[in-house]
């Protein structure tokens, strides 16, 4: 079977993709994975926003699975027994940003995902402060 150029392209990104990402994540401290989650749902939540004002619905649909995965899995790794009310806002804060998600994925409009991503970025850079 034949494939166009862009094709192979696209494939060799997502396996170049793949293997750093992994190289990234061995040997990481529990604090450096947090970081690369972080890294990884800001890029995912630019991507979909600028696809949403470019019209491409397969890429928005694709960045917001990625976005809602990883925040679910922020949520997911919580400590409410050991972290309190940080944790609990921390969860509201996700979910916050999960309900970003998908206003704007049902009216089809960047503007909720670019608010999901200031809230993120806060949080990030103030966890990128900490290590």
């Amino acid at each position: 079977m034949f494939y166009n150029q862009g094709y192979a392209g696209n494939m060799a990104a997502r396996r170049y993709a793949a293997v750093h990402s992994g190289s990234r994540t061995e040997g990481a401290t529990p604090h450096a994975l947090v970081k690369i989650l972080f890294d990884e749902l800001l890029i995912a939540m630019e991507a979909a926003a600028l696809a949403e004002r470019q019209g491409d619905r397969m890429k928005v649909s694709d960045k917001q699975a990625r976005a809602m995965s990883i925040l679910f899995a922020l949520e997911s790794s919580l400590d409410f027994d050991k972290g309190g009310d940080i944790s609990v806002g921390l969860a509201q804060i996700y979910r916050e940003a999960r309900r970003l998600l998908l206003v704007g994925a049902k009216e089809r409009s960047a503007e909720p995902v670019d608010q999901a991503r200031e809230l993120i970025a806060e949080i990030a850079d103030a966890w990128n402060q900490i290590g």
